[in-house]
């Protein structure tokens, strides 16, 4: 059986609510919006009704904050529910499923949340669109029904076998890029052409998941792919660029660099000259590649002690552009990543970010994306969020805002981290070696979530993409 409660907060401490009746009336212009009362919907299911009685107002609501009730009062409003897509983590949904598992010492029990918003006053049809857009972001909800569903479970076809691409090694030129396109790749045709020459010499066509695989480990998010595009020819407007560039291209020559010329050596030239001329004699290298890692020493109890000092930053620029909280909490997450990686703790953070004026009109939002005033304030959400939650301070956050960044959002997680050095042991795997693979389930985006930074977009990109967080 499925239980249902709608929690809401008392009036004064509806924050929220009262949020998106400012943003409603002051940025979507909708003065006939008076009143607007968020709810908090969960539904619960293989749990008992004294157990599901108890978690109301122990994890479900906070009887001093919220308001509780089976079902709500909301005569004379229009109403509406906003939910996660199927697939994609509900993370509140998820902690109270796990906060009634730790009541109860049983199993976990099914949770799925919503968000109930009643609207009061006068509205007209294109009201309600409006601010239905504003708040349904496609990339990762949708409307809700209103109705309590027979059961939580969703019912899913587990396949028994890998697809194999018949005929995909016999395709041309023509056929491989429309091989491409029907299968949404980030791969260009020389990509999958080069791919196509493999399984000629393997004598097989390949599987689903091979394609999806090296889609994803040949995009921009594994492989910089962008960064290691090779440059022929540079024209300069700058005297001083120009200069520049010269002198890089001396550096090159004094290093005996003989591969092509692109974005990455331009970026990482810098280091290989000053560890050339015997500069960086505390820099920590080892086959391990998680974070730039630097030998000190720390005084430690009066004690000096070697220590490894580890930095990392991460990009998430499309993935906060089309969904802004996941994209920005994943960002921070992504960089806390490496470094923890390498047995090191991270302890600090900063954020640096670029956005267009938040301020403009949604009115006037570019067609096919979210307002810059959604993505900046959700963003700062995200990152926050997941930096609470995992206990880190950030010391340093920075907004930059520019009419550029319009086009594409920048939104940059960096870390430090330490670690004594004697805590770090490094050896090569070897045969026998046992591997555990540790982690949540894959997410609605599945296989190939990641390539979404390398492709082209559209103005139906929005509508189109899946949360591709990470």
């Amino acid at each position: 059986m499925v239980y249902r409660i709608y929690v809401e907060k008392k009036p004064g401490l509806d924050n929220e609510a009262k949020t998106l009746l400012s943003d409603a009336r002051t940025l979507l212009g909708i003065d006939g919006l008076k009143n607007v009362r968020l709810f908090n919907r969960y539904d619960a299911e293989n749990i008992e009704k004294s157990l599901f009685d108890y978690a109301v107002k122990t994890v479900f609501s906070e009887p001093q904050l919220d308001t509780v009730s089976d079902e709500p009062d909301v005569d004379g409003a229009y109403v509406f529910a906003v939910e996660y897509l199927p697939g994609q983590f509900d993370q509140r949904a998820d902690s109270a499923a796990q906060c009634i598992q730790i009541i109860s010492q049983g199993d976990r029990p099914d949770v799925r949340s919503a968000k109930l918003y009643a609207l009061y006053g006068d509205l007209s049809d294109d009201d309600i669109k409006a601010i239905k857009k504003y708040v349904i972001n496609p990339v990762e909800a949708r409307e809700a029904s209103l109705e309590l569903p027979g059961t939580l479970q969703t019912a899913f076809e587990i396949p028994t076998s890998v697809k194999t691409l018949d005929g995909f090694i016999k395709l041309d030129r023509a056929g491989l890029e429309d091989f491409v396109r029907s299968y949404g790749l980030a791969m260009d045709a020389d990509d999958i052409e080069f791919c196509q020459k493999y399984f000629i010499i393997e004598n097989r066509d390949p599987t689903i998941t091979e394609i999806r695989m090296i889609d994803t480990y040949w995009s921009d998010h594994c492989r910089h792919t962008t960064f290691l595009t090779h440059i022929d020819s540079v024209k300069f407007e700058d005297a001083l660029l120009q200069k520049a560039y010269r002198d890089y291209l001396d550096v090159r020559a004094e290093l005996g660099r003989t591969k092509p010329v692109c974005l990455m050596d331009v970026a990482t030239i810098g280091a290989r000259y000053l560890k050339a001329k015997g500069k960086l004699p505390k820099l920590d290298e080892s086959e391990e590649i998680n974070a730039c890692t630097v030998k000190i020493n720390v005084t430690v109890d009066g004690v000096e002690e070697p220590w490894l000092l580890l930095f990392k930053n991460e990009t998430h620029n499309h993935p906060t552009e089309i969904e802004p909280f996941g994209g920005a909490a994943t960002c921070i997450g992504g960089a806390i990543r490496d470094p923890l990686s390498g047995r090191s703790y991270v302890y600090a953070a900063m954020r640096v970010t670029g956005a267009a004026d938040p301020t403009v009109p949604v009115s006037e939002t570019i067609e096919g994306k979210l307002p810059q005033r959604k993505i900046v304030t959700t963003a700062a959400a995200g990152y926050s969020s997941y930096g609470n939650q995992i206990g880190l301070a950030t010391g340093i956050v920075d907004e930059i805002y520019h009419p550029g960044y319009a086009a594409k959002r920048m939104e940059i997680g960096a870390v430090i981290a330490a670690a004594p050095a004697e805590n770090v042991r490094r050896e090569r795997p070897a045969p026998g070696d046992v591997v555990i693979l540790l982690g949540g389930a894959t997410g609605r985006d599945g296989i190939g979530g990641a390539t979404g930074s390398s492709k082209s977009h559209t103005a139906h990109s929005v509508e189109e993409c899946g949360a591709e967080v990470q």
